[in-house]
């Protein structure tokens, strides 16, 4: 989370200067293991401060904010959660050290206003970082440094006297490693726990750092964890994971990142843009839709006393929040995407599948896929358009016209059982050295290289295929246009170029479509761990085998 964009002007450069608090040495991280705290089962729903108001916040905005949620029917379809986000809180700790209320903005105490909430049947959200400066703080929008840094358990007492059920954990800093990320971010799970209150856990690796977000599956340490750099009201920003980020930027990162979703734990693409202006209606309901198909949490950023009725009509959608909402708490899959035209599957708890038909280009398009290709078996089944309410039947055959940056979304029921769609991500496993082929350190500089490593379940192993692209932490595998036998195979930002498109050939090779004579290979035939990734001529020997696992 980074200040309103306001005030990005004034800080520009900041990310060359060196950051006054180090993170503390500290051990390692605990194995990973599924946190299971009895919260988000399904993603949250509710509303946050920044989006609109960055630090201009205060208790009177918050509850007539609360007061509009229920007002506009948004409490009954499932938006609970008020979080409010950085600046709440005075700049100074109390003499023990306990943070407090700012005593201008929120005179009557952050108690208070979580009894105002619970009364009209919402949760309080709040905000805090794990390092000694909040976000707003670390740009100098704000005084103070009133980060949780040393303070985590007290904090979590704290926030449980208040009555705190969500909390929002910015890391904001470019210093520490992901072992550092992980290991301080843990602390707080563990003393959200120790309080014994139930308290959702989002947390966000990404501000100013190295994205961490897609380079593990966070579960084991929150409820919530963001995958790119922070939102903004646009529909493409051209960033693949950096400052600021545009609707498409983020679901081309987040997609990949399917398998991680499940009940406790979900991918967060971050907060909604709904209803903030700077996109067309289109992209606006395109973008709830992908986020409800993502499994994502649904919370509004918009100010609701003065929402539209286009505006309100998107977050009411029942159709759409019940996809979101599945207990089954499944993340869609990808099915196909050709760059211009992407299908999504998600299948849903009472065996149905909703299908997004999303056209990522800038002119109409008719979107086509069946329902055999998304998990159904049959031959006669009903579609349900989210957006109108209608039903047509089809014995199979799945499409639509999809303007430009729309999205199309049918529940699909009928047929007989369901199987799962197509698995979203793979790796790819050496058959000489029975290793995986795996990103460097996790590193995601255009030109880190890949090697052969134990195989796991880390994002710097876990590959999506588009079309013929191959794509690792929100990069393609790609070589050099000028590639030869030796060369190694690297990650870069994704650019449609036939150097980072591959082709799966039937006696296990995979070739480059640039350079078809040059295939996949494992330097020498090497066995070890750190094994470099090459291309060389291909011949079909073990070495330049490959199976997807």
């Amino acid at each position: 989370m980074r200040p309103a964009r306001r005030w990005l002007t004034a800080v520009t450069g900041v990310l060359t200067v060196a950051l006054a608090a180090t993170v503390a040495p500290i051990g390692a991280p605990r194995p990973a293991q599924a946190l299971d705290n009895g919260v988000a089962r399904t993603p949250p729903m509710g509303w946050n401060t920044w989006n609109t108001f960055g630090c201009n916040i205060n208790e009177t905005l918050i509850r007539q904010m609360a007061d509009a949620i229920v007002a506009n029917g948004l409490r009954d379809l499932g938006y609970r959660y008020v979080v409010v986000d950085d600046c709440w809180f005075d700049p100074n700790r109390d003499a023990q050290g306990n943070l407090q209320a700012h005593p201008q903005r929120f005179p009557s105490g952050m108690k208070a206003l979580g009894d105002y909430l619970h009364t009209r049947g919402l949760l309080f959200g709040i905000y805090q970082s794990p390092l000694d400066q909040t976000c707003a703080q670390y740009f100098d929008a704000f005084p103070g440094s009133t980060g949780s840094l040393g303070h985590e358990y007290q904090d979590a007492r704290q926030f449980a006297a208040w009555g705190v059920d969500y909390l929002k954990y910015d890391w904001c800093s470019p210093t520490g490693t992901i072992n550092d990320q992980v290991a301080r971010f843990g602390i707080m799970r563990d003393a959200l726990a120790a309080t014994g209150r139930p308290i959702v856990y989002s947390i966000n690796p990404n501000s100013i750092h190295e994205k961490t977000g897609p380079q593990r599956n966070w579960s084991d340490v929150a409820n919530l964890w963001r995958t790119t750099e922070d939102i903004t009201n646009a529909w493409n920003t051209g960033q693949t994971n950096g400052y600021p980020m545009g609707i498409q930027n983020i679901v081309d990162v987040t997609v990949p990142l399917a398998g991680y979703a499940a009940p406790g734990g979900f991918n967060d693409p971050d907060m909604l843009e709904v209803g903030n202006g700077g996109m067309t209606d289109t992209e606006m309901r395109s973008h709830f839709a992908l986020w409800a198909m993502m499994a994502a949490p649904l919370m509004m950023g918009n100010d609701l006393r003065s929402a539209s009725a286009a505006t309100l009509t998107i977050l009411r959608n029942q159709n759409l929040v019940a996809i979101d909402q599945d207990p089954l708490g499944r993340q869609a899959v990808q099915v196909s995407h050709d760059g211009t035209r992407r299908i999504l599957a998600k299948r849903l708890a009472d065996g149905d599948v909703a299908v997004a038909l999303f056209n990522q280009g800038s002119s109409t398009t008719t979107i086509a896929t069946t329902a055999t290709a998304i998990g159904k078996t049959g031959t006669s089944f009903t579609l349900r358009d989210a957006w109108t309410n209608g039903t047509a039947t089809t014995t199979g055959a799945i499409s639509a016209t999809v303007p430009a940056h729309g999205t199309v979304v049918y529940r699909v029921s009928g047929g007989g059982t369901t199987t799962p769609p197509p698995p979203t991500t793979f790796r790819l496993r050496s058959e000489s050295a029975g290793r995986c082929l795996d990103v460097d350190n996790s590193q995601t500089a255009n030109g880190t290289g890949t090697l052969v490593w134990d195989c796991h379940t880390n994002a710097n192993q876990q590959i999506s295929q588009d079309g013929q692209t191959l794509r690792i932490l929100g990069k393609c595998l790609d070589v050099p246009t000028n590639a030869a036998n030796g060369t190694r195979v690297q990650i870069w930002d994704c650019n449609g170029g036939s150097n980072q498109q591959w082709t799966f050939n039937g006696n296990g090779t995979v070739s480059n479509v640039r350079i078809p004579s040059l295939c996949l290979d494992v330097t020498n035939g090497g066995t070890a761990n750190g094994t470099p990734v090459i291309v060389w001529s291909c011949h079909g020997n073990t070495n330049q085998r490959w199976s997807r696992v």
